[in-house]
């Protein structure tokens, strides 16, 4: 068992509870820790592991394609559509980072972690 990271993901999403956010829209940065339920061979053989791309494949087709309020129904998709990519996979935490917040104050980001 292991674990692959894609750390740092840049997207333009148009999410969010306040109608300006979904009109203007917003960047997010994603960090993906899939772990996986089978050990390494230690064979150099694609088949021996999983792709990191179908990872970033299936996240970029969620966060595009959604209009969801919460960044929390975000994460959950993207749980979701990572593990549909290999059942070689025990378990998938999203770091979500919302970094344009419309609140009054100074701060990087709001962020949400989820596992599933």
């Amino acid at each position: 068992m292991y674990k692959i990271k894609l750390n740092n993901i840049k997207f333009r999403a148009h999410i969010g509870v306040l109608p300006e956010e979904k009109v203007l829209g917003q960047n997010l940065e994603i960090d993906l820790i899939v772990e996986t339920n089978f050990d390494f061979s230690g064979k150099d053989e694609l088949d021996e592991t999983l792709s990191y791309v179908d990872f970033y494949e299936a996240t970029k087709a969620v966060v595009e394609s959604s209009k969801a309020d919460l960044i929390e129904h975000v994460a959950f998709e993207i749980i979701q559509a990572v593990k549909a990519t290999s059942e070689r996979i025990s378990t998938v935490e999203v770091h979500l980072r919302k970094l344009a917040v419309p609140i009054e104050g100074i701060f990087d980001s709001a962020e949400i972690e989820m596992r599933g």
